[in-house]
Order: structure tokens, then sequence, then C-alpha cells
């Protein structure tokens, strides 16, 4: 069976885009890329440019990155024409997508640090917007991506870096279709499907093409559904699901007023979402404000902090109930005293509901027949009940919307959830649904890998079922035994879970008692030695602490409480201790949090929530700002979002909606290595899980929910070694690999074992001895692996193409262990110290397999095995280790930087300055700062691969000789 071409692929997409209302355009390189911008933005203007006018519009166009160019595309440039007018060239019409001109061209050549040579690419005004990258079918729609990843890297910056203005990318076997934003930073998690408005995914080159590349659609989704976050500095794109629902109450707004809602499964991106509706709402004539309402402080802040990365300044969250009627009068005044009249506010349903029924409803009265659009976010909580009606009663023009994950039906609703009223009974229809099932199934989630523990099991009671339900007592769980062995069980499985701290957990507990007996031994454990990890805890407190059960969120009239030190509390004993344990977190990271102060209590929850979410950030300094669990009563088991939070530890009963809001703090999407969410109870929750998974999806969704038993994917691993050992029958097989294909089906058949191990290590069950390779034949498969990483990385800067340089190596699944400076010269000083010869050479081998085995020290390999082997045998005091190996690498760093100098003609003190200026801000020097370090400043045409060239040898120098070696 032969495949169809890549060729064929491209010339039949060419034909049918043409057929949508493309125009061809024939354009094989740069010039005639600019050549052909003139002539559109000239008829697109309806204005005509001298060669200068241009020249000055397309310097305009040149200046600044991938995320700064979105904003220049949809701005207007004025310039001063030659006879001294002033005019505007608009780039992209937003409100009028459909006068965009639109033409299709093919195999653009553009050269930067290599010659690249673009499948097609699609033009809007002259614009390359959409970049379009196909392969043949049969191969791995992966191989797309990474050609993209290399595209922007070798050479869309050239050329007044244009094609940095493409706003999407499509990749295509022409089987499998996908789209995604221009985002460097993502990785291929992050490109998506399209789909029908019922979820159904397009998958065919063909379909796609007629369904989301057509001008209309495609205008649109540039028009409305491209979202700079100016937090990340990146672009973002609506998934399907996002634009159907946001699609849907667009139309609900300007065609009735009946209310309605919305069901995206948590952690589909609800607040993106909201947030685009929030902002066509209220741009809409037919609406007066928009108002975004939460039932929780903690959600508060970071709602408006995401509203805010969108769009900077959008929104103003209200400190108290009057600014929050300012806001609705038109009245607000920011912190500076500046008048701003948002069309946007945020507010928690508790303010809005003391403006509307207490001493500020008079006030609002002149606005009872505007039409205001409320969006509640998650609706299926508590108090919308009442709120609900005195909103309906107070502004009779207004219409709700609701948002969220999990719906109150009648099985789940309780005298608490709406005062046993449903989200339908409240929010009447749904307009859009996507269910945890379908995330899963699109990859915009992970599955649930839950594992149950039973802290008795070791008393003659080996069932864990029959055992809960003996046992499930509330006095039971108080035990200071079953405390201390969930503690310690805790502590046992945290790195496992974990990849060895490199992602977080939430620990839910049953009450705030529990929170501080749990949270008190953690702390006697790490006094004591037994542990290391950084743990926190947050829950509030009030003049009423008798329920055990009680949820502690963050309203501002306990804020309020907070500061009044002169309240005395029916336990005063809760305070004292939150006092003491904010103490120890302000020791921890020196902060200075208390309980004394409501803006600093507030702080203390803010701080925790961003050193949770800001470690998926690539500047995050993981060492000094980690914090490795948080113990929560009720607090960030709903809305909150931090996708380096990968494990649930679960104390209490949880069930409906409740646990799947819980268990899906734990399954955003990340990258390779986060393969589920971890979900470790030590309470009997299966029953509840599986009730829970039926009602919010079907009943057959269970196994598409949860990850299978450790043993079902320990068969999966079986059949991968096999394969490999059938490509590879040793790791010295591969030596002997003639071809790149052989090396390309050993990359891939070594980077499938890897996914397995990397699900299999998170069970609690993982044993390398039930596995058929130990660990020591994975390390040396490992190194062959990496082995032919590096050729390929080699082989690519000499600009020779290879087949496997398409392949995605997956080196964030190798990653393991913290080793540092410190860590190799314990390694050093205890190899030198031990006596005996075999176990000495076993060291040594070990250390050299360490030194082979982890991406991050692989560049250092070379230096420290020349140390072992030249320097070691003549140091006789261990203790000197650490001073002959510092004046050993130091010496070795001037040799290099000397070398490098040399080869590139550059003045050795100037460039190092600008290495160090480099490791102190973390920031890439400018094109114009490297050519100051050279004795002759190359021509226009040499300098930009001279200069990427300089600058990846500068990068590889402090890779080998400071990252991870410093003291």
């Amino acid at each position: 069976m032969t495949h169809q071409s890549e060729a064929i692929l491209e010339n039949n997409l060419i034909k049918q885009l043409i057929g949508l209302g493309y125009a061809s355009a024939k354009i094989m390189d740069g010039a005639a890329l600019v050549s052909n911008l003139k002539r559109q933005l000239e008829v697109f203007n309806t204005a005509s440019y001298t060669d200068k006018e241009f020249d000055g519009i397309l310097n305009h166009l040149a200046k600044g990155n991938v995320f700064e160019k979105a904003k220049t595309l949809r701005d207007r440039f004025s310039f001063t024409q030659e006879n001294g007018d002033i005019a505007y060239v608009q780039f992209f019409d937003s409100e009028n997508w459909n006068n965009n001109l639109f033409q299709v061209t093919n195999q653009v050549t553009q050269e930067g640090s290599f010659k690249n040579r673009y499948d097609v690419t699609l033009l809007v005004n002259g614009l390359p917007l959409v970049q379009i990258e196909l392969k043949r079918r049969g191969l791995e729609i992966k191989e797309a991506f990474n050609q993209i990843n290399r595209y922007q890297k070798h050479s869309f910056w050239s050329n007044h870096g244009l094609f940095q203005y493409v706003q999407l990318f499509v990749i295509s076997n022409g089987g499998n279709t996908k789209y995604l934003a221009n985002n460097a930073l993502q990785s291929v998690k992050q490109t998506f499907y399209w789909a029908d408005a019922n979820n159904k995914n397009v998958t065919e080159l063909v379909d796609f093409t007629i369904t989301f590349l057509n001008p209309d659609h495609l205008g649109k989704m540039i028009a409305n559904y491209i979202v700079i976050n100016q937090t990340h500095k990146i672009l973002m794109v609506f998934r399907p699901y996002q634009y159907f629902a946001t699609e849907a109450l667009i139309k609900h707004v300007k065609t009735n007023t009946d209310n309605a809602y919305i069901w995206h499964t948590t952690g589909s991106g609800k607040t993106l979402t909201s947030f685009k509706t929030s902002q066509i709402l209220m741009d809409l004539p037919e609406v007066y404000k928009v108002v975004f309402v939460l039932d929780r402080k903690d959600l508060d802040y970071q709602t408006m902090q995401e509203f805010n990365s969108f769009k900077d300044g959008s929104v103003d969250s209200t400190d108290n109930t009057n600014s929050l009627v300012n806001q609705f009068l038109g009245k607000f005044k920011d912190k500076k005293g500046v008048a701003k009249d948002s069309d946007l506010i945020i507010t928690t349903i508790q303010k809005l509901n003391n403006a509307i029924s207490g001493k500020y409803r008079k006030q609002l009265e002149p606005l009872k027949k505007e039409r205001f659009v409320f969006i509640f976010d998650e609706c299926h909580r508590s108090q919308f009940g009442e709120t609900h009606g005195r909103i309906t009663e107070f502004f009779a023009e207004s219409q709700l919307f609701g948002f969220t994950g999990t719906p109150i039906f009648a099985e789940n609703a309780s005298k608490n959830d709406l005062g046993k009223r449903t989200t339908k009974d409240l929010f009447g229809n749904c307009l859009h649904k996507y269910v945890i099932t379908d995330a899963i199934r699109d990859q915009n989630v992970l599955k649930f890998g839950i594992e149950y523990y039973s802290v008795f099991k070791h008393k003659n009671k080996p069932q864990f079922d029959e055992m809960v339900e003996d046992i499930n007592k509330e006095e039971v769980f108080n035990d200071p035994q079953y405390i201390e062995g969930v503690a310690n069980y805790i502590i046992a499985n945290h790195k496992r879970k974990t990849f060895n701290k490199e992602y977080s957990a939430l620990f839910a507990v049953s009450s705030i008692d529990a929170a501080i007996a749990y949270y008190e031994l953690f702390q006697q454990k790490k006094l004591a030695g037994d542990h290391d990890l950084r743990i926190a805890t947050i829950f509030t407190y009030g003049a009423n602490e008798d329920g055990k059960e009680a949820q502690d969120y963050l309203p501002e009239d306990t804020l309020k409480i907070a500061a009044e030190t002169e309240l005395t509390y029916q336990s005063s004993h809760t305070r004292d201790k939150l006092e003491g344990f904010i103490a120890d977190y302000n020791t921890m990271f020196g902060t200075s949090y208390t309980t004394k102060d409501s803006t600093l209590f507030e702080g203390y929850f803010k701080d925790i929530s961003k050193r949770l979410k800001e470690r998926e950030k690539q500047n995050f300094n993981d060492e000094k700002d980690r914090l490795d669990i948080v113990i929560v009563v009720g607090m960030m088991l709903t809305g909150f979002d931090a996708k380096k939070v990968n494990t649930l530890y679960v104390d209490k009963n949880l069930k409906q909606h409740g646990l799947i809001q819980a268990f899906s703090r734990t399954n955003r999407i990340l990258g390779e290595q986060k393969s589920q969410g971890n979900i470790l109870c030590f309470r009997n929750l299966k029953k509840a899980t599986d009730d829970a998974i039926t009602l919010f999806s079907n009943k057959d969704a269970i196994e598409v929910v949860v990850m299978p038993e450790y043993e079902d994917i320990a068969k999966k691993f079986d059949a991968a070694f096999k394969e490999l050992k059938e490509i590879t029958p040793t790791y010295q097989s591969v030596n002997d690999l003639e071809s790149e294909d052989e090396e390309a089906a050993f990359v891939q058949a070594f980077r499938k074992l890897m996914r397995t191990l990397n699900v299999l290590q998170s069970y609690t069950d993982f044993d390398w001895d039930a596995l058929p390779l130990n660990a020591q034949e994975f390390e040396d498969y490992k190194g062959k692996y990496l082995d032919i990483y590096e050729k390929v990385q080699k082989e690519a800067q000499k600009e020779k193409i290879s087949i496997l340089d398409a392949i995605d190596f997956e080196l964030e699944l190798i990653h393991r262990d913290r080793i540092d400076r410190n860590y190799i010269l314990k390694l050093l000083k205890d190899f030198k110290e031990e006596k005996e010869p075999s176990k000495s050479e076993a060291q040594k081998k070990a250390i050299i397999d360490l030194l082979g085995g982890d991406i991050t020290l692989r560049s250092k390999r070379e230096l420290i095995e020349k140390f072992i082997e030249e320097n070691l045998p003549h140091i006789h005091d261990a203790d000197k280790i650490e001073d002959e190996f510092e004046q050993y690498w130091q010496d070795q760093k001037v040799q290099a930087l000397h070398k490098l100098c040399e080869e590139e003609n550059l003045d050795a003190k100037q460039f190092n300055a600008l290495i160090e200026s480099y490791i102190y801000n973390g920031q890439e020097p400018i094109r114009d700062d490297i050519f100051k370090c050279l004795g002759n400043r190359p021509s226009i045409l040499q300098a930009r691969s001279i200069g990427e060239r300089i600058l990846d040898k500068m990068k590889d120098f402090v890779d080998v000789f400071v990252n991870g070696m410093m003291a």
C-alpha cells in the first residue's frame, strides 16, 4: 500500500483553499513576500505608498517579538507621508473580518541560521498569519509540530520578522489535523483538534479546511478568539468547545432575555471562555455592564489576575461593597484616585448581595431598568439560591449565565446547595456541554490515577474495603496512631508521586482540627530529620468554630475579623495555632504575614497560591521558592488551578461535585512527564468516586476517567520492552544500528518504554525487581538514547538534514533527581573513601552512569571524568576534594572561555562581562552587545547567523560551567 505523498496533500489543499475564496499567490522568497505585502496593504487600505513610506511601515512591522507583533497586527500605525500629511495604515480588520484579503502560497523559502522552506502559508492583507505544515499520511503528526519549532528558532525571525506575525499553525498528515497558537513555549499537548458543536472531532484535512480554514471562520478566529496573555507574554487560542459556548452565549443575548448555563468540565479552561464571553458581551450595544460573580475571596483574586493576564487592566476587583456600588454607578476610582468606569466588574456573591439588599439599595435604584449580564463562575456552589432571587427581583432586565464543571442535578442537590434547586432551575437550559470524558478523549485534561491505602491493614484485617466499613467513625480518624500512619505514608511516597518534588501536592483533611494535628506532626518529623518537605496550611476561623466540617473559605467578613485583635473567639486556640504556622512559613520563605492584619492575612493566601501557580514558569526558582504540600480543609479544592500540582492526598469524605472538583486540582495538562493526576485516598472513596464520575458523564465513563490498575500498565511495559529487545537485544546493539531508520526505530521504541515507566513509577506498588529489566539496564539503554540525541543536535548545527531531527526525544521523561555540584562532590568523596576495590569500581561506574544518564550533566561528563581519572588519584585527603575540584573547574572554565574568544575573535574581557550579565539576570544579550565584543563588525548579511552562533556558544559555556555547578 502506498501512502499519499506530502506533495499531493499540499497540492490538493491549495486547490481546495482557492475554491473557498483564497487568491493564489506565487511567493518564492522573502523579497517576493515583501513586494506582495506592499501591494496587499495598498489595496486593503485603498492607498498608495512610496518606497520611503513603505520602508517606514516595514520598520514598524519589524519591531518586537511574536507577542508584541500580535498587538501591532491589531493596531493602526500612523506615519507622515512625503507630502507632509498624516496617514494611517491598518493591518487587520477585527470588526469586519470578511473585509480582509486572503491569499494562499506555498514553498516560501527563508534563510536565517539555516535555509527553511515552508509548506503552505495563508496570507491576510499580505502578512503570513497562518502556517500549515504537512507530513505524508502514516507519519507522526508530532513531526510537523517539531518542524514548526525548528522554523521558529532558525528562520521565522529573518526578513523583517514577518513570519513572526503568524497567529496560528496547522499541522496535518491528512488523516490527523490539529491547530495551535504561535507560542514557542508550548508543547505538543497544546495542539487541538477542531470539532463541531457536539464535540465530534474534525480530523481529516479536507474537512478541517472546509470548517476551519474558510475565510469567514478563520477571520473570526483571528479577530475574536486569539487571546493575548499579558502575564506570560504568549498567544492563546480557543478550543472548539470554548468557541461554540461563547458563540451560543452571544447569540442568546442578541435573540432573547432568558437565562442559561454552560457545562464545561473542571480544568477545561472556563476562565478563558468566560473572559472572552464577557469581553464580547460588554461591547454589545444591548448590554449596559457585565458583572462576573464569584462566591469566594480567593477566587475573586485569582480570577481578577487571570482576567487581567488576558487583557491588562480589563477588570477592577472591588475591595468593599461601597466601591462595588460606585462601579455600578460609573463613579469608581482606582487606588490613585483616578476615575475609572469599567464595563466589566468582578465581585463576590457576598458583596453583590449586600449591594442590593442593604443600605446601598437606594443608590442603585436608577439602574434597575438597565440590562446587566451577570456571569456566575462555578455556579454549582452554595449561596446562589437566595441572591439569585434578589438579583432577578432588583435588576428586572438582567440576564444570568452560569459556568460550571459539575452542575447540581436532583441527584446531588442538598439543602446546602442552591436551596435544593438544580442548576437548571436557576439558570434555565444548558447552551453547551463538554464533560470530563470529552476532555480526556481530547487530551485537554488528564485521567486520575487513584490509589487507596489503609493504615489499619496490618492489624489482621487485610481487606481495605471491609476494614473501612468497620471503622468509619470520626474518633478513629482522629486517633494519633491513624494520623501518624497517614503522615508516614505521605513522607514515604511523596517523592515518587511528584517526580522527586518537581510537582506540588494538596492534602485535603476533614476539619481544621485535623489540619492542625497533621501540620504539627509533619513539623515534628521534619525537626527529627524524617523528611525535608516544605509544608504549609491555610484555613480561616471566626467567632463560631463548632463545625468540624467547616468550610474554610475567605469571605471578606472573615478577613475583617482577622484584623480585630480585641475579639475573643470561642476557640482562640485555632487562631493562635494558625499564627504559629504562618510564622513557620515566614521563616521558610522570608515573608512577614500574620492573622492580625486582614491585608497581610489575605496576602498569606495569595502567596501560597502564587507559589504553587508559578512553578510552571521558566524563571521560577524551584530551590528557593518551592512549596511541596499545602494542607487544606476546603480552600483550594475548587476553582484553584496550578499545572504543577499533580497530587492530592485525601483524608476526608468527598462525594459528587465536591469529589470531582477536588480531584480535578491535579489533572491540568502540562507535558509528557505529567501523565495523570495522582489521587491517594486514606478513606474508602471507591463507590463515591464511581458514583460521581457516572453522575457527571455516564455509567461507562469510569475506565475513561480513571487510570488502569498497576498490573495493566505493567503488561504494557512488558510489551514495550519486548518491542525494544526485538530492535536492540542489548544496549550494546545500539552501536550496530547501520541506518537512521534503524536508529529512529530504536528511539521510538525506547521512548514508548519511557512513557510507560513514567506512569508506573508514580504508583506506590512500583518495584524494579518486578520488571523484566533492572534499573542498571534501563540506564544503559538511556545512555545510548541520549548519545543519539546529542548526535542529532550536532548534525543540526552543521545544517545536515536528518529524519531523526523530526522525532521528539521527550527529554523531560528522563530528568529525575536533583543533581547539583554538592551532590557530585559527595559522590566523589564517597568514592575516594571507599577502601574495598570491587565497591570502589562499582561506585565509579555509578558516577559515570549518572553523568551520562542525566541530560543536564552530559555536557559536564567529559570534564568530570577527566577530574576522576587525572586529579582524584593524587588527592590523598578526601576533605580536600572540594577545594581541588573548585580549582580544577575554574581552570577549565578559563581555558574554555579563552578558546571560545579565540575561535570567534572576541574581546575576552567584554565577552566575560556579557556572560556575567546573562548569568545574573537570565536575559539573552541583544546582538549589538555581542557585536561590540568582535574585533570587526560583520556585514548585514552575516550578522544574524554570526550573532546566533556566538549566542549558542555562550549558552553552551554557561550550561557546562555554571548551571548546576554554583556553590
